[in-house]
């Protein structure tokens, strides 16, 4: 089981400047973000004029804090688009790696309910290629603004849960309504591997990650 993701120094710079325009669309002060944060609101204020950077655990609860969550119209509708895709992609938070939405050729890779992986973090069944991908988001401009796809190659990683097999994969960066982000995330050109049956963990179910 993969181990949650690194913070990486341009993500926790991130971080502290997304708190601001995250807190005018939610008309929040200062002062009781702080306390969600459990910070004093100089502390606070110094993250978002990029005079501090918030530590390992701050940036781990400004993660929770900003998640995305699919709450207006629009944001239900590119969940609905991500169902009715007929490519095998889904959505996440891109903080948390919280699954929001999958299309159908997604969920027949899964080897649970959907409804046991909504909600839930996906990182652990990372394979060792994207967990490689993440390291290097800061440096390919990821947090910037509209930052450009990222694309690599995957080995096969299997579990109880889920399956990820050898593609192409494709991350899109995108901005919900409430200032928070999304990825969403594609997979060109999948290569089913023999004995794997679609929504069954099958004969290499709990492999470690493929190498790159």
């Amino acid at each position: 089981m993969t181990t949650d993701p690194v913070i990486h120094s341009g993500e926790t710079r991130h971080l502290a400047r997304s708190l601001r325009s995250w807190r005018a669309l939610r008309r929040i002060k200062q002062e009781h973000a702080a306390r969600l944060l459990g910070v004093s609101q100089p502390t606070l204020s110094r993250w978002e004029n990029g005079r501090a950077a918030p530590d390992a655990d701050e940036a781990q609860r400004l993660r929770q804090l900003l998640a995305a969550r699919l709450d207006s119209a629009a944001d239900h509708m590119l969940g609905r688009l991500v169902r009715q895709s007929r490519e095998p992609v889904h959505l996440i938070c891109d903080l948390t790696h919280r699954l929001l939405a999958a299309s159908p050729l997604r969920q027949a890779q899964f080897h649970v309910p959907l409804g046991d992986l909504l909600g839930r973090a996906l990182w652990r069944y990372a394979s060792e290629d994207i967990v490689r991908a993440e390291g290097q988001l800061a440096e390919r401009g990821w947090y910037e603004p509209a930052p450009p796809a990222i694309s690599f190659d995957t080995g096969a990683r299997h579990s109880d849960a889920l399956s990820i097999l050898p593609c192409h994969m494709r991350w899109v960066r995108l901005q919900l309504s409430d200032g928070s982000h999304v990825r969403l995330v594609e997979s060109i050109d999948e290569r089913p591997l023999p004995g794997l049956v679609a929504g069954s963990a099958g004969p290499a179910a709990d492999q470690d990650p493929a190498p790159g």
